[in-house]
C-alpha cells in the first residue's frame, strides 16, 4: 500500500466521521515521517462503536471483508489486493483502550497518551506512539521487517526495543 492509499483511507473515513489510527509498519514510518520501507498492508485501529460506520465507507471504496477474527481483528481487501487489518477499540472515560485478544483474560492495553499524530506524505495523520509500538512487538519471533522498523525507533527516538 502506497502512502497517497493510506491517505485516500484515511479521508474515506473521515468523512464517515469515523475515528482511527495508524499502527504497525505505517505508524511508524508515520511517527518517522517518512516512508523507509513497503507496506504491504494498513493497519488501523478503529472505536468498536463506529465499526458499522466504518465498515460501510470502506465496503463503498470497493473493500470486502476476507477474515472475520473478532473480536479481537478483522481485514478488509480491494480488489486489486491492498489489505485493511482492523482492530476493534473499547474506549474508557480517562481516554484508555482495550482491544480483545485470543487470551480473553489478557486484552490488548492502550494508554491514553499512546493516541498521537505522526506524518504520512506531509498530511498530519493519527497513530500510535512509538512507546505503544514497541509494547506491540514483543513476545513473538521478529520478521525482518519487524527487526528494520524496531531499528528506525532506536535510530530517530532513542527508544530501548528488545530486538
Amino acid at each position: 500500500m502506497t502512502a497517497d492509499e493510506v491517505l485516500s483511507v484515511l479521508t474515506v473515513l473521515r468523512a464517515a466521521r469515523a475515528d482511527v489510527w495508524i499502527g504497525g509498519g505505517w505508524g511508524i514510518d508515520a511517527l518517522i515521517g517518512e516512508q523507509t520501507r513497503t507496506h504491504r498492508d494498513l493497519d488501523l485501529m478503529h472505536r468498536r462503536e463506529q465499526e458499522d460506520a466504518v465498515l460501510a465507507a470502506l465496503n463503498a471504496a470497493g473493500f470486502t471483508e476476507t477474515l472475520d477474527w473478532r473480536p479481537v481483528r478483522f481485514v478488509l481487501t480491494a480488489p486489486d489486493g491492498r489489505e485493511i487489518d482492523l482492530h476493534p477499540l473499547v474506549f474508557t472515560e480517562d481516554g484508555s483502550a482495550e482491544q480483545a485478544s485470543f487470551e480473553p483474560s489478557r486484552p490488548f492495553i492502550y494508554p491514553s497518551s499512546c493516541f498521537v499524530t505522526g506524518t504520512i506524505g506531509g498530511a498530519t495523520v493519527p497513530c500510535l506512539s512509538a512507546e505503544q509500538q514497541v509494547h506491540f512487538h514483543q513476545g513473538y519471533e521478529p520478521t525482518d521487517r519487524d527487526r528494520h522498523d524496531m531499528a528506525q525507533l532506536r535510530s530517530v527516538f532513542g527508544i530501548a526495543t528488545h530486538f
